[in-house]
């Protein structure tokens, strides 16, 4: 290194590197996870890639112990607890509402992203999770549980009926919402 230079300047290129590669597909999948809250989403994916930036500063990659082959999918792991925690954290501060806030929908949307974003929206924090986990991500049921710590069994559960509810609100329209 030159004298203006340390040895953290190159993890920090490193991490930007990271960061500018993963944020897309991290933030498509807050999307998911929030049903739609852009807002929120950008805030989860701000405190995964501040997490994320934590660990990078670590030497050798180790957390806990063991070595993070893959920071991708620990990212991923970072970005579901977070929101999982959020919705911990928000029950005893937010206040329900009488009204519902406009929503606005990107005009290039189409009308099955609209409708299984709404679906989503109105299922509980976990459900959601689990179903971004297993049918967005591709998370086998192991890793899914290991990530949102609770047992394999649940997360079936949780996915089987989660599944049941979307056929059971989309119904029919699902076919004629992926026609067009």
């Amino acid at each position: 290194m030159g004298a203006t230079g340390t040895a953290g300047d190159g993890k920090d290129a490193e991490y930007r590197e990271f960061a500018l590669a993963r944020s897309g597909h991290l933030f498509r999948s807050a999307c998911l996870l929030t049903g739609g809250d852009t807002h929120l989403a950008e805030d989860l994916v701000q405190e995964t890639l501040g997490r994320m930036y934590a660990v990078w500063r670590r030497s050798g990659w180790l957390f806990g112990g063991r070595r993070i082959d893959n920071p991708g999918a620990y990212a991923q792991r970072v970005l579901h607890r977070a929101f999982i925690d959020h919705h911990r954290r928000r029950s005893s501060t937010e206040r329900p509402s009488g009204e519902l806030p406009e929503r606005a929908v990107p005009a290039e949307d189409s009308s099955l992203r609209i409708a299984l974003l709404d679906a989503l929206s109105g299922m509980a924090p976990q459900d959601r999770a689990v179903l971004v986990l297993r049918y967005w991500e591709d998370v086998s049921v192991e890793e899914t549980a290991d990530i949102l710590r609770i047992s394999a069994g649940a997360v079936r559960t949780r996915s089987s009926r989660a599944l049941g509810r979307l056929r059971a609100q989309l119904g029919d329209s699902l076919a004629d919402l992926a026609a067009h």
